[in-house]
């Protein structure tokens, strides 16, 4: 492709860029409505009843008291004094 082909192509017939103007017709176009919204809020009083239930609970939970009995006997004792009594086993031990 030619250079001054592409350099000259917004030139019509010999005229300079400032000196054209070319005659196109104005368009108008619309674009779809943009939904906005503002929020304004304002108290309202709201009463909110709340009922409080109290059960009671009783609960069994042992307590000692302790009772204490007790006897007596009488018991003679001898003077003589019985002589030690070694116990021997009736089991031999095993050598290794």
């Amino acid at each position: 492709m030619n250079r001054n082909y592409d350099y000259n192509m917004g030139n019509v017939a010999g005229m300079s860029e400032a000196e054209f103007c070319p005659d196109c017709p104005t368009q108008t176009i619309y674009d779809p409505p943009i939904t906005q919204y503002e929020n304004y809020y304002h108290p309202q009083l709201v009463n909110v009843v709340q009922n409080i239930e109290t059960i009671k609970q009783h609960h069994c939970c042992p307590v000692y008291k302790h009772h204490y009995t007790y006897t007596e006997k009488n018991v003679m004792v001898s003077g003589v004094k019985r002589g030690n009594h070694v116990k021997v086993s009736s089991k031999k031990r095993s050598k290794k």
